[in-house]
């Protein structure tokens, strides 16, 4: 049973992407940006009905009151599944996502990642870094919320965290403060595979991170409030051992 719902969503998760993402791209062509924003919305409000509906997850927002105010902000998530890519527009106005470039090939998904996001070749290395801080700074210029995830990829529950020098250097460059964001979607969603488990998943924010802060105090902060956090929002038979 657990499978058939599970492919049935699935089947949904794509097709509305595409359905939600067609109906907005002339828009988006004619220069709208703020289209982009709207597809991303409709899209987030179909997936988290479906994951109610079909595979039984109930998702919690907390912590909305730490949410940086309108304008550029820079904010820090954990990374544990394809989920946490599309919940974030439903609390951040106009969140830039630091994304892998690979997504740009991607039918309907991949044009609004060329035009609205900032894809990262983590292949060419120092380049990668350089093409991402320009376009971070094009971003904030514009008054967007950069969301990134540091680990850069999505992790399995127990795994140990390996957070990148990409946000260290954000962070520096841009001085602005962080805001974190803990979750715990990994336990209903793997980072690879198509089962998804019943349960009651929660997006958190933290108390953001102020600017100015050494690359080493900040990073260190930054691992510890989202690891503590997101360990905590797990059932204690399920953390990480220390």
């Amino acid at each position: 049973m657990i499978f058939l719902r599970s492919l049935t969503f699935a089947i949904w998760f794509y097709l509305t992407m595409a359905v939600w993402g067609l109906i907005y791209m002339p828009a988006v062509l004619l220069g709208h940006d703020r289209f982009i924003w709207h597809a991303m919305r409709g899209w987030g409000k179909s997936t988290i009905w479906a994951m109610r509906w079909m595979c039984g997850i109930r998702i919690s927002f907390e912590g909305l009151e730490h949410l940086p105010p309108p304008g550029a902000a820079l904010l820090a998530s954990k990374h544990q599944t394809t989920l946490d890519t599309v919940l974030p527009a439903q609390f951040v106005a106009e969140p830039v996502f630091v994304v892998k470039r690979e997504l740009i090939n991607m039918p309907v998904f991949g044009f609004y990642m060329k035009r609205g996001m900032i894809p990262v070749d983590r292949s060419a290395h120092a380049k990668a870094l350089k093409d991402m801080m320009r376009a971070a700074r094009l971003a904030v210029a514009k008054g967007r919320q950069i969301v990134i995830y540091p680990e850069g990829t999505r992790q399995e529950l127990d795994a140990r965290p390996d957070y990148k020098p990409g946000i260290a250097a954000l962070y520096r460059d841009l001085n602005l403060p962080v805001t974190p964001i803990a979750l715990n979607t990994g336990l209903v969603w793997r980072p690879s595979g198509i089962i998804r488990k019943p349960g009651h998943i929660t997006i958190k924010v933290l108390p953001p991170i102020p600017a100015g802060l050494s690359r080493d105090e900040f990073m260190s902060r930054l691992e510890r409030a989202i690891e503590d956090e997101s360990q905590a929002l797990l059932p204690a038979h399920l953390r990480r051992s220390q």
